[in-house]
């Protein structure tokens, strides 16, 4: 015979508790008859030859919850008592491997200026840059995307300064793999940083011609692979443009140059402070008509597939805290890696928000950083990836 002590309610809360236990122990339906309603025994047939008895008692303390009228049979806060409990259970860790470090480059030197609209971020000349980076793989982080801002009088309608030798952001590439090998590059593979128009497709009488685009972006991610990039990042979001560069790449002998595709990639308003930095906005126009509609989460799935089947490595979410469920929809759905670009509007407003005393930088950004990677994001490009390594380092996250 099983004792348990109930307080009854009514006659079902006693024996519905203990049936389920059977049924759960047993795998099959379990019958049972009331020997009293107040006290005493149910009798609880399991299969043709065993039977369990419940024999039921009163007692003067509740031990159920008043709110809810349910058994507190189970407490969750058991596991959350110590931290080394809390530690034991933890179903996701953020380490300094998922994360990208964003970085802006200017041609010159002794160039370190600060984009105003992304405190704590700068464009960086080679001479300046080559110390910063030494310094992130100090602190054990090894995974860089650069972004190049370019003078406006390099600039042209079919972004020709893109695929040039004598580019600068090729070179700075090519020297920084010479000094830090170990370290990961990922290039941008767009039109706007080069383009007169400031768009990522070619423009003619204001329409973006989506394939007189493919092998302006093909060049370049050849280029690209040439100067010593691991990883190439089409951002443009143009139709077919991951098989284009795929296959000019293998043509051209790179076929272990990796391709991180900007996959769901949105017609956000969270991208401000990037284009200050760059000075890379439309001169006219938008780019709804190739960036996706931030209503749209369904038409990520048919964007990853095409990206799937034309030889994308990695997939990208962009932005990342406002397409949660986008990361998450991916990640559920697709083996290859997820990354998201934690993008600068994004940081900016944390950033301001710390400023102004509303938040604790050192709580909110590991919190804001863990959610995205909770998502289902393999690797998170974000701003904030020196000032996490910096915390990891200091001992300041569990």
């Amino acid at each position: 015979m099983h004792t348990e002590n109930f307080v009854l309610v009514d006659k079902k809360q006693a024996h519905s508790w203990y049936l389920q236990r059977l049924e759960h122990n047993f795998h099959q339906p379990v019958d049972y008859r009331y020997k009293n309603i107040e006290e005493g025994e149910i009798i609880f047939k399991v299969i043709k030859n065993i039977s369990c008895t419940l024999q039921i008692k009163k007692v003067s303390q509740p031990t159920y919850s008043k709110n809810t009228k349910t058994m507190m049979l189970s407490r969750p806060r058991r596991n959350r008592q110590a931290a080394a409990h809390r530690a034991m259970l933890r179903e996701n860790r953020l380490s300094l491997d998922h994360l990208v470090y964003p970085l802006f480059l200017t041609d010159g030197n002794n160039q370190k200026v600060e984009v105003t609209s992304l405190p704590g971020n700068y464009r960086w000349s080679l001479d300046q840059l080559l110390p910063e980076l030494e310094e992130c793989m100090e602190l054990g982080l090894r995974s860089f995307i650069l972004f190049p801002a370019v003078d406006e009088a390099l600039k042209d309608k079919v972004a020709t300064y893109g695929s040039n030798p004598d580019n600068y952001y090729l070179n700075y590439a090519a020297e920084i793999k010479k000094r830090f090998p170990e370290a990961c590059l990922i290039s941008d593979v767009a039109m706007d940083p080069y383009s007169s128009d400031g768009h990522d497709g070619y423009v003619e009488k204001g329409k973006i011609l989506n394939d007189k685009t493919l092998p302006i972006l093909a060049k370049m991610a050849v280029a690209q692979a040439q100067a010593g990039f691991d990883i190439l990042g089409p951002s443009d979001m143009m139709d077919g443009r991951v098989g284009y560069i795929r296959t000019a790449l293998d043509a051209a002998g790179f076929t272990d140059t990796g391709i991180l595709s900007y996959t769901a990639k949105y017609a956000s308003a969270f991208y401000g402070p990037f284009r200050d930095a760059l000075d890379s906005a439309p001169k006219a126009g938008d780019k709804k008509t190739y960036q996706m509609d931030p209503a749209n989460k369904r038409e990520a799935l048919r964007e990853a597939l095409l990206d799937y089947e034309e030889g994308a490595d990695y997939m990208m979410v962009k932005p990342a805290l406002n397409y949660l469920d986008v990361i998450h929809l991916l990640r559920e759905n697709f083996e290859l890696p997820i990354a998201a670009y934690h993008v600068s509007g994004e940081c900016a407003m944390l950033i301001a928000a710390c400023q102004n005393g509303w938040l604790e930088f050192e709580k909110a950004m590991p919190e804001t950083l863990l959610s995205i990677h909770r998502a289902g994001a393999n690797i998170i490009l974000t701003y904030f990836a020196k000032a996490y390594a910096r915390m990891v380092k200091e001992g300041k996250l569990a």
